[in-house]
């Protein structure tokens, strides 16, 4: 298997070194300057990280692989974390520390060396940093790979790394997953760290962990940095209900349904249905609430003026700051009522089954920051990924992984679980990926032995 385990085990075993892997790594970055996928990189830290790990014993089981942080979210030391934004590019400077989740990943043996793209403040479900090219998709140039982790889904699908950081707090790993052909984990709330500071968790929405070509890679990631969580135990023959919203197209709808016959063929009891497009919508928009509360306030914090912002999230970050402490808190309400009614759809059912997109990936240029009709866009958004937020307002682990492939573009599914099922989620991803049409990436891993 090409994957950041297949990556270790050949550093491990003598055929490649570390050094030559980021080597190779470094000069992906150069070479794919035009995907847009990694926004800064540092190759002296990335080259001495490498030299580090060359002459250590392997203490994780990534041990000497190059890594990529995400420009949002938890903050990795000798890297900058500016969320996509000018004006932070200029406020921020380079983290001088790890924070939990980092030096969880650095335990784990990743070397992080540089940072993709992301739009400003994660707002989007493409992935054009301010004053940056958009980064593209490696699968079709002329099409997004996804937001807002789409620069790292974009550098694991070209081969540039072989394993990317990525957040989600609206479908932020799974949707790039989808459009990208890769496997990502939008863990259990509370699974992974997010100290010192929880500065991105807003209200519990967002999560972290990566994006990889492989569930092993994803697994054992999580594995490694996972907190302790209560999980409903592994029992076979796991119960799978397949949702389709109508809205998904012909292509999702397909891939979903092939998913659920391999279920089937693995010994799973599959069933069909309603989707939970009252609960996706109802979690959608008790995520826009808090996502432009967080906006206003977090740019009043750094002391951003909305003139320093796109025209959209100026927008956004004012219908934060007019939302009364009292809706607020209602919305807070609402969102413990929204988990609590939440995990009935697993009464009798281990995983939901569901695509993860509505259509095919978007085209380049279809999302512009430079307009200021915030319904319009928050519309789209939850357009193009039918009941993401859900998993992220309830707190419910929601694995992304590709199944087949349709006008020369993988096709993704997603299954989402019960609070701290992530263990089970990957457990049936596995399923489904022995089953599933084998994908043949764009470009080969950076520095992976032939």
């Amino acid at each position: 298997m090409n994957d950041a385990a297949a990556l270790a085990a050949a550093i491990a075993q003598g055929r490649t070194t570390a050094r030559k892997v980021m080597e190779a790594s470094l000069s992906a970055c150069d070479a794919q300057a035009d995907l847009g996928a990694v926004v800064y990189f540092d190759r002296d830290l990335g080259l001495a990280r490498a030299d580090a790990a060359d002459a250590e014993a392997a203490l994780g089981p990534f041990h000497g692989v190059p890594f990529l942080a995400k420009d949002l979210g938890g903050t990795a030391k000798g890297l900058p974390a500016t969320a996509g934004s000018t004006a932070l590019r200029a406020k921020l400077g380079i983290s001088v520390s790890d924070n939990d989740l980092f030096a969880a990943f650095g335990a784990a043996g990743l070397l992080a060396f540089g940072v993709t793209a992301t739009p400003p403040f994660g707002l989007a479900l493409h992935s054009a940093p301010e004053g940056l090219p958009e980064a593209r998709n490696p699968w079709n140039s002329a099409l997004t790979p996804g937001g807002s982790s789409g620069g790292a889904a974009a550098a694991v699908a070209a081969g540039i790394v072989a394993i990317a950081h990525a957040t989600d707090a609206a479908g932020s790993i799974r949707v790039p997953a989808a459009c990208c052909g890769l496997v990502g984990l939008k863990p259990s709330r509370g699974a992974t760290p997010g100290g010192p500071d929880f500065g991105n968790q807003l209200m519990g929405l967002a999560s972290e962990l990566v994006l990889a070509r492989s569930i092993r890679d994803v697994r054992t990631t999580f594995d490694a940095v996972h907190l302790p969580l209560a999980a409903p135990p592994l029992n076979a023959p796991f119960r799978i209900a397949l949702a389709l919203p109508e809205r998904c197209d012909a292509a999702q709808l397909s891939a979903a349904r092939a998913a659920a016959r391999a279920l089937q063929d693995a010994g799973c009891v599959v069933n069909e249905v309603p989707a939970p497009d009252d609960l996706g919508r109802e979690a959608h928009e008790i995520a826009r609430v808090i996502l432009s509360v967080s906006l206003g306030e977090w740019m009043d914090a750094m002391g951003v003026p909305d003139d320093a912002l796109p025209p959209l999230a100026a927008a956004v970050a004012r219908q934060g700051r007019a939302t009364p402490a009292a809706r607020l808190f209602a919305v807070s309400r609402q969102m413990a009522s929204l988990s609590d009614r939440a995990k009935r759809l697993f009464t009798s059912a281990d995983a939901v089954l569901m695509p993860v997109l509505s259509t095919a990936p978007p085209k380049i240029g279809a999302d512009d920051m430079n307009l200021s009709d915030v319904d319009a866009h928050f519309a789209k958004m939850e357009s193009c990924a039918p009941n993401a937020a859900l998993a992220n307002v309830a707190g419910l682990p929601a694995l992304a992984l590709p199944f087949g492939m349709s006008d020369n573009l993988p096709l993704g599914l997603q299954l989402m679980g019960a609070p701290g099922a992530d263990k089970t989620l990957l457990h049936l991803g596995a399923m489904i990926e022995a089953r599933a049409p084998a994908l043949t990436f764009p470009g080969p891993i950076a520095g992976l032995p032939t």
